[in-house]
Protein backbone atom coordinates (compact mmCIF):
# COMPACT_ATOMS: atom_id res chain seq x y z
CA UNK A 1 0.00 0.00 0.00
CA UNK A 2 1.38 3.66 -0.80
CA UNK A 3 2.62 5.43 2.30
CA UNK A 4 1.77 9.09 1.41
CA UNK A 5 3.77 10.86 3.26
CA UNK A 6 5.00 14.50 3.69
CA UNK A 7 7.26 14.76 0.86
CA UNK A 8 5.05 12.83 -1.56
CA UNK A 9 1.58 15.13 -0.82
CA UNK A 10 4.05 18.36 -1.29
CA UNK A 11 5.29 16.97 -4.76
CA UNK A 12 1.37 16.55 -5.21
CA UNK A 13 0.99 20.35 -4.50
CA UNK A 14 4.05 21.48 -6.35
CA UNK A 15 3.28 19.89 -9.82
CA UNK A 16 -0.56 20.71 -9.81
CA UNK A 17 0.67 24.34 -9.51
CA UNK A 18 2.98 23.89 -12.72
CA UNK A 19 0.10 22.83 -14.69
CA UNK A 20 -3.20 24.65 -14.83
CA UNK A 21 -4.48 21.81 -16.85
CA UNK A 22 -3.73 18.98 -14.48
CA UNK A 23 -4.94 21.68 -11.37
CA UNK A 24 -8.27 22.14 -13.33
CA UNK A 25 -9.17 18.15 -13.58
CA UNK A 26 -8.32 17.63 -10.19
CA UNK A 27 -9.74 20.84 -8.60
CA UNK A 28 -13.14 18.76 -7.69
CA UNK A 29 -11.03 16.49 -5.17
CA UNK A 30 -8.56 18.85 -4.29
CA UNK A 31 -9.69 19.05 -0.40
CA UNK A 32 -7.33 20.72 1.73
CA UNK A 33 -8.49 18.24 4.85
CA UNK A 34 -6.76 15.58 2.70
CA UNK A 35 -3.33 16.67 3.19
CA UNK A 36 -1.15 16.42 5.89
CA UNK A 37 -1.96 19.55 8.92
CA UNK A 38 1.37 21.26 8.23
CA UNK A 39 0.36 21.58 4.69
CA UNK A 40 -3.12 21.81 5.09
CA UNK A 41 -3.20 25.57 5.39
CA UNK A 42 -1.12 26.17 1.80
CA UNK A 43 -3.99 23.48 0.37
CA UNK A 44 -7.02 26.12 2.29
CA UNK A 45 -4.94 29.05 0.43
CA UNK A 46 -4.80 27.91 -2.75
CA UNK A 47 -8.39 26.85 -2.92
CA UNK A 48 -9.50 29.93 -1.43
CA UNK A 49 -7.46 32.07 -3.88
CA UNK A 50 -8.83 29.79 -7.20
CA UNK A 51 -12.05 30.58 -6.19
CA UNK A 52 -11.66 34.36 -5.60
CA UNK A 53 -9.43 35.09 -8.41
CA UNK A 54 -9.80 32.52 -10.87
CA UNK A 55 -6.33 31.61 -11.51
CA UNK A 56 -3.67 29.43 -9.44
CA UNK A 57 -0.92 31.37 -7.43
CA UNK A 58 2.38 31.68 -8.09
CA UNK A 59 5.08 29.61 -6.25
CA UNK A 60 6.73 32.79 -4.70
CA UNK A 61 3.11 34.14 -3.27
CA UNK A 62 2.61 30.89 -1.71
CA UNK A 63 6.17 30.79 0.13
CA UNK A 64 6.39 34.62 0.97
CA UNK A 65 2.88 33.64 2.99
CA UNK A 66 4.19 30.40 4.72
CA UNK A 67 7.20 28.94 6.67
CA UNK A 68 6.94 25.89 4.17
CA UNK A 69 8.61 26.36 0.84
CA UNK A 70 7.49 25.01 -2.26
CA UNK A 71 9.60 24.26 -5.43
CA UNK A 72 8.79 24.94 -8.57
CA UNK A 73 7.95 22.22 -11.49
CA UNK A 74 7.54 23.78 -14.00
CA UNK A 75 8.80 22.22 -17.89
CA UNK A 76 8.04 18.42 -16.82
CA UNK A 77 6.97 16.14 -19.65
CA UNK A 78 3.41 15.68 -20.73
CA UNK A 79 3.50 12.09 -19.09
CA UNK A 80 4.86 13.44 -15.46
CA UNK A 81 1.29 14.72 -15.58
CA UNK A 82 -0.51 11.79 -16.47
CA UNK A 83 1.19 9.93 -13.19
CA UNK A 84 0.11 12.66 -11.16
CA UNK A 85 -3.27 12.53 -11.77
CA UNK A 86 -3.62 8.78 -11.48
CA UNK A 87 -1.63 9.20 -8.18
CA UNK A 88 -3.16 12.13 -6.71
CA UNK A 89 -6.80 10.52 -7.77
CA UNK A 90 -6.14 7.65 -5.51
CA UNK A 91 -4.58 9.60 -2.97
CA UNK A 92 -7.85 12.11 -2.68
CA UNK A 93 -10.01 8.73 -2.60
CA UNK A 94 -7.84 7.11 0.42
CA UNK A 95 -8.52 10.26 2.25
CA UNK A 96 -11.78 10.50 1.52
CA UNK A 97 -12.66 6.93 2.69
CA UNK A 98 -10.54 7.40 5.65
CA UNK A 99 -12.29 10.31 6.82
CA UNK A 100 -15.66 8.75 6.18
CA UNK A 101 -14.58 5.36 8.81
CA UNK A 102 -13.76 7.97 11.09
CA UNK A 103 -16.59 10.02 10.83
CA UNK A 104 -19.09 6.29 10.73
CA UNK A 105 -18.03 5.64 14.23
CA UNK A 106 -19.73 8.17 15.97
CA UNK A 107 -22.98 7.37 13.56
CA UNK A 108 -23.18 4.05 14.32
CA UNK A 109 -22.33 4.16 18.24
CA UNK A 110 -25.38 6.03 17.96
CA UNK A 111 -27.45 3.52 15.65
CA UNK A 112 -27.94 6.17 12.72
CA UNK A 113 -26.63 3.55 9.91
CA UNK A 114 -28.40 5.58 7.32
CA UNK A 115 -25.52 8.03 6.41
CA UNK A 116 -22.70 5.58 6.44
CA UNK A 117 -23.20 4.07 3.02
CA UNK A 118 -24.06 7.33 1.46
CA UNK A 119 -20.55 8.78 3.30
CA UNK A 120 -18.52 5.49 2.01
CA UNK A 121 -20.43 5.36 -1.64
CA UNK A 122 -19.14 9.25 -2.06
CA UNK A 123 -16.03 8.12 -0.58
CA UNK A 124 -15.17 5.16 -2.80
CA UNK A 125 -16.78 6.94 -5.99
CA UNK A 126 -14.15 9.83 -5.57
CA UNK A 127 -12.14 10.42 -9.01
CA UNK A 128 -11.53 12.91 -11.76
CA UNK A 129 -13.69 13.98 -14.70
CA UNK A 130 -12.55 12.07 -16.74
CA UNK A 131 -15.75 11.89 -19.45
CA UNK A 132 -15.43 15.13 -21.20
CA UNK A 133 -18.79 14.47 -22.36
CA UNK A 134 -19.64 13.89 -26.08
CA UNK A 135 -18.47 14.76 -29.33
CA UNK A 136 -21.29 15.46 -31.40
CA UNK A 137 -20.08 15.77 -34.94
CA UNK A 138 -17.17 13.32 -34.60
CA UNK A 139 -18.95 9.62 -35.08
CA UNK A 140 -22.72 9.92 -34.92
CA UNK A 141 -23.39 6.00 -36.56
CA UNK A 142 -21.41 5.10 -33.88
CA UNK A 143 -22.73 7.31 -31.37
CA UNK A 144 -26.75 5.94 -32.46
CA UNK A 145 -25.80 2.16 -32.37
CA UNK A 146 -24.61 3.07 -28.97
CA UNK A 147 -27.58 4.19 -27.60
CA UNK A 148 -29.56 1.51 -29.76
CA UNK A 149 -27.20 -1.83 -28.51
CA UNK A 150 -26.69 -0.16 -24.80
CA UNK A 151 -29.81 1.18 -23.62
CA UNK A 152 -31.03 -1.94 -22.00
CA UNK A 153 -34.81 -2.04 -23.68
CA UNK A 154 -36.79 -4.97 -22.23
CA UNK A 155 -40.33 -5.44 -23.43
CA UNK A 156 -42.72 -5.13 -20.99
CA UNK A 157 -44.77 -8.64 -22.63
CA UNK A 158 -47.57 -6.20 -24.13
CA UNK A 159 -46.54 -5.61 -27.41
CA UNK A 160 -49.15 -2.72 -27.76
CA UNK A 161 -47.72 -0.99 -25.09
CA UNK A 162 -44.21 -1.81 -25.93
CA UNK A 163 -44.84 0.37 -29.22
CA UNK A 164 -45.72 3.42 -26.95
CA UNK A 165 -42.69 3.04 -24.70
CA UNK A 166 -40.56 2.40 -28.14
CA UNK A 167 -39.98 -0.95 -27.38
CA UNK A 168 -40.33 -1.39 -22.98
CA UNK A 169 -39.00 -0.54 -20.51
CA UNK A 170 -35.38 0.47 -20.00
CA UNK A 171 -32.90 -0.62 -16.82
CA UNK A 172 -31.76 2.12 -14.99
CA UNK A 173 -35.48 3.93 -15.30
CA UNK A 174 -38.22 4.40 -12.21
CA UNK A 175 -41.63 2.82 -13.74
CA UNK A 176 -45.00 3.78 -12.14
CA UNK A 177 -48.49 2.25 -12.28
CA UNK A 178 -50.69 4.50 -10.82
CA UNK A 179 -54.10 3.89 -9.90
CA UNK A 180 -56.92 4.36 -7.21
CA UNK A 181 -57.57 1.60 -4.53
CA UNK A 182 -58.43 -1.77 -5.96
CA UNK A 183 -57.79 -0.36 -9.65
CA UNK A 184 -55.39 -3.23 -10.16
CA UNK A 185 -52.06 -1.85 -9.83
CA UNK A 186 -50.86 -5.15 -7.83
CA UNK A 187 -52.12 -6.87 -10.70
CA UNK A 188 -50.20 -4.87 -13.01
CA UNK A 189 -46.68 -5.72 -11.38
CA UNK A 190 -47.67 -9.42 -10.59
CA UNK A 191 -48.18 -9.81 -14.33
CA UNK A 192 -45.48 -7.75 -15.31
CA UNK A 193 -43.48 -10.37 -13.26
CA UNK A 194 -44.75 -13.40 -14.89
CA UNK A 195 -43.96 -11.82 -18.01
CA UNK A 196 -39.91 -11.21 -17.16
CA UNK A 197 -39.38 -14.10 -15.65
CA UNK A 198 -40.89 -16.33 -18.13
CA UNK A 199 -39.13 -13.96 -20.52
CA UNK A 200 -35.42 -15.28 -19.00
CA UNK A 201 -35.07 -12.34 -16.70
CA UNK A 202 -33.82 -13.06 -13.01
CA UNK A 203 -37.42 -11.23 -11.60
CA UNK A 204 -37.65 -9.97 -7.69
CA UNK A 205 -41.65 -9.35 -6.31
CA UNK A 206 -41.25 -7.08 -3.17
CA UNK A 207 -44.89 -6.73 -1.57
CA UNK A 208 -45.56 -4.53 1.45
CA UNK A 209 -49.07 -5.60 2.18
CA UNK A 210 -50.04 -9.17 0.44
CA UNK A 211 -48.05 -12.21 2.08
CA UNK A 212 -45.39 -14.21 -0.07
CA UNK A 213 -48.05 -17.17 0.08
CA UNK A 214 -51.02 -15.30 -1.34
CA UNK A 215 -48.57 -13.39 -4.09
CA UNK A 216 -47.46 -16.95 -4.87
CA UNK A 217 -50.92 -18.15 -5.19
CA UNK A 218 -52.38 -15.43 -7.88
CA UNK A 219 -48.78 -15.99 -9.93
CA UNK A 220 -49.84 -19.78 -9.89
CA UNK A 221 -52.89 -18.67 -11.62
CA UNK A 222 -51.39 -16.33 -14.03
CA UNK A 223 -48.86 -18.92 -14.73
CA UNK A 224 -50.17 -21.68 -15.68
CA UNK A 225 -53.82 -20.29 -16.97
CA UNK A 226 -55.54 -22.05 -13.95
CA UNK A 227 -58.39 -20.31 -12.44
CA UNK A 228 -57.98 -19.04 -8.74
CA UNK A 229 -60.62 -21.27 -7.48
CA UNK A 230 -59.34 -24.29 -9.42
CA UNK A 231 -55.87 -23.55 -7.76
CA UNK A 232 -56.00 -25.95 -4.90
CA UNK A 233 -58.61 -28.55 -6.38
CA UNK A 234 -56.30 -29.05 -9.33
CA UNK A 235 -53.01 -28.58 -7.02
CA UNK A 236 -51.30 -31.36 -8.37
CA UNK A 237 -51.66 -29.78 -12.30
CA UNK A 238 -50.85 -26.84 -10.71
CA UNK A 239 -47.23 -28.23 -9.46
CA UNK A 240 -46.71 -29.74 -12.76
CA UNK A 241 -47.08 -26.35 -14.81
CA UNK A 242 -45.31 -24.40 -12.46
CA UNK A 243 -41.96 -26.66 -12.59
CA UNK A 244 -42.17 -26.95 -16.32
CA UNK A 245 -42.22 -23.47 -17.07
CA UNK A 246 -39.69 -22.96 -14.33
CA UNK A 247 -37.32 -25.57 -16.25
CA UNK A 248 -37.23 -22.33 -19.30
CA UNK A 249 -37.97 -19.33 -17.16
CA UNK A 250 -35.65 -17.01 -15.26
CA UNK A 251 -35.67 -16.89 -11.30
CA UNK A 252 -39.01 -15.57 -9.54
CA UNK A 253 -38.39 -13.93 -5.85
CA UNK A 254 -41.32 -13.17 -3.61
CA UNK A 255 -40.31 -11.20 -0.72
CA UNK A 256 -42.31 -9.76 1.81
CA UNK A 257 -41.26 -6.61 3.65
CA UNK A 258 -43.03 -4.66 6.36
CA UNK A 259 -45.06 -1.24 5.71
CA UNK A 260 -42.71 1.64 6.04
CA UNK A 261 -39.44 -0.05 5.05
CA UNK A 262 -36.88 1.69 3.34
CA UNK A 263 -34.31 1.57 0.11
CA UNK A 264 -32.28 0.57 2.49
CA UNK A 265 -33.93 -2.69 2.92
CA UNK A 266 -34.70 -3.38 -0.47
CA UNK A 267 -31.02 -3.25 -1.29
CA UNK A 268 -29.45 -5.57 1.34
CA UNK A 269 -32.58 -8.01 0.89
CA UNK A 270 -31.20 -8.01 -3.25
CA UNK A 271 -27.56 -7.89 -1.67
CA UNK A 272 -28.01 -11.15 0.49
CA UNK A 273 -29.73 -12.98 -2.57
CA UNK A 274 -27.14 -12.61 -4.91
CA UNK A 275 -25.00 -13.20 -2.49
CA UNK A 276 -26.16 -16.66 -1.63
CA UNK A 277 -28.22 -17.55 -4.94
CA UNK A 278 -25.20 -17.08 -7.31
CA UNK A 279 -27.56 -15.23 -9.20
CA UNK A 280 -27.54 -11.31 -11.01
CA UNK A 281 -30.87 -10.15 -10.54
CA UNK A 282 -32.52 -8.58 -13.58
CA UNK A 283 -36.11 -6.90 -12.60
CA UNK A 284 -37.35 -5.13 -9.23
CA UNK A 285 -41.17 -5.13 -8.74
CA UNK A 286 -42.04 -3.16 -5.81
CA UNK A 287 -45.57 -2.83 -4.41
CA UNK A 288 -45.77 -0.16 -3.65
CA UNK A 289 -43.85 2.96 -3.44
CA UNK A 290 -46.34 4.56 -1.51
CA UNK A 291 -45.64 2.51 1.58
CA UNK A 292 -42.15 2.76 1.85
CA UNK A 293 -40.18 5.56 3.71
CA UNK A 294 -37.01 7.44 2.91
CA UNK A 295 -33.66 6.49 4.47
CA UNK A 296 -33.86 9.32 7.19
CA UNK A 297 -36.62 8.18 9.43
CA UNK A 298 -37.04 11.62 10.96
CA UNK A 299 -39.53 12.40 8.11
CA UNK A 300 -42.88 12.71 8.79
CA UNK A 301 -45.12 10.19 7.09
CA UNK A 302 -47.86 12.90 7.25
CA UNK A 303 -45.80 14.98 4.67
CA UNK A 304 -46.65 13.12 1.96
CA UNK A 305 -45.18 15.47 -0.81
CA UNK A 306 -41.25 15.29 1.00
CA UNK A 307 -41.57 11.55 2.02
CA UNK A 308 -42.67 10.62 -1.95
CA UNK A 309 -40.00 12.46 -3.23
CA UNK A 310 -37.33 11.42 -1.15
CA UNK A 311 -38.85 7.53 -1.73
CA UNK A 312 -38.83 8.32 -5.40
CA UNK A 313 -35.55 9.58 -5.85
CA UNK A 314 -33.72 6.79 -4.06
CA UNK A 315 -35.72 3.98 -6.46
CA UNK A 316 -34.39 5.66 -9.19
CA UNK A 317 -30.93 6.26 -7.55
CA UNK A 318 -31.14 2.80 -6.93
CA UNK A 319 -31.95 1.77 -10.45
CA UNK A 320 -29.38 3.71 -11.94
CA UNK A 321 -26.38 2.47 -9.84
CA UNK A 322 -28.05 -1.05 -10.37
CA UNK A 323 -28.71 -0.93 -14.01
CA UNK A 324 -31.92 -2.89 -13.13
CA UNK A 325 -35.61 -2.83 -14.86
CA UNK A 326 -37.64 -1.35 -11.88
CA UNK A 327 -41.53 -1.12 -11.62
CA UNK A 328 -43.17 -0.06 -8.85
CA UNK A 329 -46.86 1.37 -8.24
CA UNK A 330 -48.65 4.57 -6.81
CA UNK A 331 -52.14 5.44 -5.66
CA UNK A 332 -54.00 8.24 -7.41
CA UNK A 333 -55.88 10.04 -5.22
CA UNK A 334 -60.11 10.23 -4.96
CA UNK A 335 -60.76 13.37 -7.34
CA UNK A 336 -59.81 10.33 -10.06
CA UNK A 337 -62.35 8.54 -9.11
CA UNK A 338 -64.77 9.83 -11.18
CA UNK A 339 -62.06 10.79 -13.94
CA UNK A 340 -61.53 9.30 -17.44
CA UNK A 341 -58.26 11.34 -18.25
CA UNK A 342 -55.72 11.11 -15.74
CA UNK A 343 -53.36 13.86 -15.47
CA UNK A 344 -50.72 14.84 -12.74
CA UNK A 345 -53.20 16.52 -9.99
CA UNK A 346 -54.58 13.30 -9.60
CA UNK A 347 -51.24 12.05 -8.05
CA UNK A 348 -51.48 11.29 -4.59
CA UNK A 349 -48.70 13.06 -2.29
CA UNK A 350 -48.60 15.71 -5.33
CA UNK A 351 -45.96 16.21 -7.88
CA UNK A 352 -42.95 15.00 -6.61
CA UNK A 353 -43.38 10.71 -7.93
CA UNK A 354 -44.17 12.54 -11.35
CA UNK A 355 -41.27 14.30 -11.60
CA UNK A 356 -38.58 11.51 -10.85
CA UNK A 357 -39.88 8.85 -13.16
CA UNK A 358 -38.97 8.19 -16.27
CA UNK A 359 -42.81 6.75 -17.26
CA UNK A 360 -46.06 7.22 -14.97
CA UNK A 361 -48.87 5.00 -16.51
CA UNK A 362 -52.31 5.56 -15.10
CA UNK A 363 -54.47 2.30 -15.02
CA UNK A 364 -58.11 3.03 -15.50
CA UNK A 365 -61.00 0.61 -14.66
CA UNK A 366 -64.49 0.32 -13.89
CA UNK A 367 -67.35 -2.22 -12.35
CA UNK A 368 -68.35 -2.77 -15.71
CA UNK A 369 -65.10 -2.77 -17.58
CA UNK A 370 -63.94 -5.64 -15.24
CA UNK A 371 -66.94 -7.13 -15.87
CA UNK A 372 -66.25 -7.34 -19.65
CA UNK A 373 -62.61 -8.15 -18.82
CA UNK A 374 -61.34 -4.46 -19.94
CA UNK A 375 -58.73 -2.47 -18.68
CA UNK A 376 -57.30 0.95 -20.20
CA UNK A 377 -54.00 2.35 -19.17
CA UNK A 378 -52.83 6.02 -19.96
CA UNK A 379 -49.72 7.19 -20.24
CA UNK A 380 -49.32 10.54 -17.55
CA UNK A 381 -45.19 10.58 -18.43
CA UNK A 382 -42.88 9.08 -20.95
CA UNK A 383 -39.19 9.53 -22.37
CA UNK A 384 -41.12 10.93 -25.14
CA UNK A 385 -43.84 13.98 -24.54
CA UNK A 386 -45.58 12.70 -27.50
CA UNK A 387 -46.84 9.57 -25.73
CA UNK A 388 -48.51 11.89 -22.64
CA UNK A 389 -52.22 11.61 -23.08
CA UNK A 390 -52.19 8.18 -24.64
CA UNK A 391 -54.19 5.20 -23.83
CA UNK A 392 -53.34 1.57 -24.71
CA UNK A 393 -56.60 -1.01 -24.33
CA UNK A 394 -55.55 -4.29 -22.68
CA UNK A 395 -57.73 -7.77 -21.82
CA UNK A 396 -58.46 -9.08 -18.30
CA UNK A 397 -58.95 -12.55 -17.50
CA UNK A 398 -60.68 -12.28 -14.29
CA UNK A 399 -60.25 -15.97 -13.66
CA UNK A 400 -56.48 -16.88 -14.47
CA UNK A 401 -56.40 -13.37 -13.42
CA UNK A 402 -54.08 -12.67 -16.46
CA UNK A 403 -53.33 -8.95 -18.26
CA UNK A 404 -52.75 -9.76 -22.16
CA UNK A 405 -52.95 -7.60 -25.48
CA UNK A 406 -56.37 -6.58 -26.08
CA UNK A 407 -55.58 -6.78 -29.73
CA UNK A 408 -54.61 -10.10 -29.53
CA UNK A 409 -58.45 -11.00 -29.26
CA UNK A 410 -60.10 -11.65 -32.23
CA UNK A 411 -63.13 -9.92 -31.57
CA UNK A 412 -61.22 -6.62 -30.64
CA UNK A 413 -59.79 -6.35 -34.14
CA UNK A 414 -63.21 -6.90 -35.19
CA UNK A 415 -64.33 -4.46 -32.55
CA UNK A 416 -61.28 -1.68 -33.20
CA UNK A 417 -62.52 -1.83 -37.61
CA UNK A 418 -65.72 -0.99 -36.79
CA UNK A 419 -64.65 1.87 -34.54
CA UNK A 420 -62.23 2.82 -37.35
CA UNK A 421 -64.96 2.90 -40.01
CA UNK A 422 -67.39 5.11 -37.61
CA UNK A 423 -64.46 7.84 -36.64
CA UNK A 424 -64.26 8.19 -40.18
CA UNK A 425 -67.70 8.48 -41.15
CA UNK A 426 -67.45 10.66 -38.22
CA UNK A 427 -65.20 13.06 -39.61
CA UNK A 428 -66.85 12.97 -43.13
CA UNK A 429 -70.03 13.52 -41.53
CA UNK A 430 -68.89 16.94 -40.05
CA UNK A 431 -66.97 18.14 -42.76
CA UNK A 432 -68.69 21.85 -43.63
CA UNK A 433 -70.98 21.61 -46.89
CA UNK A 434 -68.24 22.97 -50.24
CA UNK A 435 -71.41 23.11 -52.39
CA UNK A 436 -71.65 26.22 -54.59
CA UNK A 437 -74.45 27.24 -52.78
CA UNK A 438 -72.29 27.34 -49.38
CA UNK A 439 -69.34 28.23 -50.92
CA UNK A 440 -70.74 31.37 -51.40
CA UNK A 441 -70.09 34.10 -48.45
CA UNK A 442 -73.03 34.64 -45.90
CA UNK A 443 -74.42 37.93 -44.34
CA UNK A 444 -74.28 37.35 -40.75
CA UNK A 445 -76.13 39.03 -38.70
CA UNK A 446 -73.68 40.70 -35.90
CA UNK A 447 -76.37 41.06 -33.31
CA UNK A 448 -77.44 37.12 -33.44
CA UNK A 449 -74.05 35.32 -34.22
CA UNK A 450 -73.59 32.74 -36.51
CA UNK A 451 -77.22 30.78 -35.86
CA UNK A 452 -76.85 28.67 -38.87
CA UNK A 453 -73.63 27.77 -37.59
CA UNK A 454 -74.55 26.99 -34.16
CA UNK A 455 -77.70 24.55 -35.21
CA UNK A 456 -75.38 22.98 -37.59
CA UNK A 457 -73.02 21.95 -35.22
CA UNK A 458 -75.73 21.03 -32.43
CA UNK A 459 -77.16 18.42 -35.41
CA UNK A 460 -73.69 16.68 -35.95
CA UNK A 461 -73.31 17.22 -32.33
CA UNK A 462 -76.16 15.17 -31.76
CA UNK A 463 -75.28 12.77 -34.66
CA UNK A 464 -72.04 12.07 -33.15
CA UNK A 465 -74.06 10.89 -29.95
CA UNK A 466 -75.73 8.96 -31.81
CA UNK A 467 -72.73 6.71 -33.62
CA UNK A 468 -70.65 6.28 -30.28
CA UNK A 469 -73.78 5.22 -28.36
CA UNK A 470 -73.98 2.64 -31.44
CA UNK A 471 -70.49 2.44 -30.45
CA UNK A 472 -70.68 1.52 -27.40
CA UNK A 473 -73.86 -0.61 -27.47
CA UNK A 474 -71.91 -2.83 -29.86
CA UNK A 475 -69.22 -3.52 -27.88
CA UNK A 476 -71.00 -4.39 -24.97
CA UNK A 477 -72.81 -6.93 -26.81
Amino acid sequence: MAEYTFDVQKLYMEMLLADAESFARAQNIFKPESFDRKLQPIAKFIKDYMDEYKVMPEVEQINAKFDIKLKSAKDLDPSHFNWLLDEFETFSRHKALERAILQSADLLEKGDYAPVEDMVKDAVSVGLTKDLGTDYFEDPKGRLEKLKNSNGQVSTGWPNLDKKLFGGFNRGELNIFAGGSGAGKSLFLQNLAVNWSTAGLNTVYISFELSEELTAMRLDAMMTNIPTKKVFPEIDNVEMKVKMLGKKSGELYIKYLPSGSTILDVKTYIKELELKTKKKIDCILIDYLDLMMPKSKRISPADLFIKDKYVSEELRNFAVESQMLLATASQLNRASVEEIEFDHSHIAGGLSKIQTADNVIGIFTSRAMKERGRYQIQFMKTRSSSGVGQKVDLEFDVDSLRIRDLADDPEYKQFDKQRSTIYDSLKQKSKVSTDKTDAQPKEIDPTKGDDVGKVKATVEGGKLRQLLNELHSDEEQ
